[in-house]
């Protein structure tokens, strides 16, 4: 039995069907929803990353395969064993596992799997590299690659970074989707935790036409006080 095929047998082993209903109705897959037709097997996020730790050398071309899976933690274990690689990667392999992800976006089609991979592939690789990327992605009409776009400013944000953060913020201030409220908040917040001022500056200039939730989002860890005084003007 090849690496690829032990990967899925014992991820097979670790589900859970009452698990897999409650993710199924939680990662909203139903008609109509953003993660319809997604196939949870209901298996816990630790127990995945211990499957991909023990299958840490996978080849691209395997991961490749075990990412087009339509089984939700197939595709998370993916890009948990890509994020372990690119740590460990030289300079020409972090390229190829960066391209290998823009690639293969419509895969990444979850918030949590943009979430817990975008950050640590596509937010790394750009650190010290220009960012036109982010941009392209930000002006998507797909929502994941938008998700994408935002969620790698994170790796931005925790070098002290945050002008292409606050730049692909603003250009969500419309956007139609609250997972992009949701993120685009997030990110504010996380600018806030290193630097109060500037996010404030950004907050005073559009916070009467920011999506309620990304406000809220925004200044979850302000004193009670000061969120009042955002929220009832």
């Amino acid at each position: 039995m090849g690496k690829l095929q032990e990967i899925k047998k014992a991820l097979k082993e670790s589900a859970n069907k009452n698990q897999a209903k409650i993710l199924s109705s939680f990662f909203k897959t139903g008609p109509g929803q953003y993660g319809e037709g997604d196939i949870f097997w209901g298996i816990k996020v630790p127990q995945q990353r211990k499957i991909a730790k023990k299958y840490s050398t996978l080849g691209l071309t395997e991961i490749t395969t075990l990412l087009s899976s339509p089984i939700h933690e197939q595709r998370l274990t993916a890009l948990f064993i890509l994020v372990d690689q690119y740590k460990k990667a030289t300079d020409a392999n972090k390229k190829k596992i960066f391209d290998l992800y823009l690639k293969n976006y419509r895969q990444i089609n979850n918030w949590d799997l943009v979430d817990l991979s975008a950050p640590n592939i596509v937010g790394e690789y750009l650190t010290d590299k220009p960012r036109d990327i982010l941009y392209r992605l930000a002006k998507s009409k797909n929502l994941w690659q938008n998700r994408i776009a935002i969620l790698a400013t994170y790796a931005l944000i925790r070098n002290n970074d945050f002008k292409d953060a606050l730049a692909i913020i603003e250009m969500n201030l419309k956007h139609q989707h609250d997972l992009i409220h949701k993120a685009a908040g997030w990110m504010l917040r996380e600018i806030g935790k290193r630097n109060q001022k500037l996010e404030e500056q950004f907050l005073k200039k559009h916070y009467r036409q920011m999506p309620r939730t990304m406000l809220r989002y925004a200044i979850e860890k302000f004193p009670e006080t000061k969120r009042q005084i955002y929220l009832k003007k």
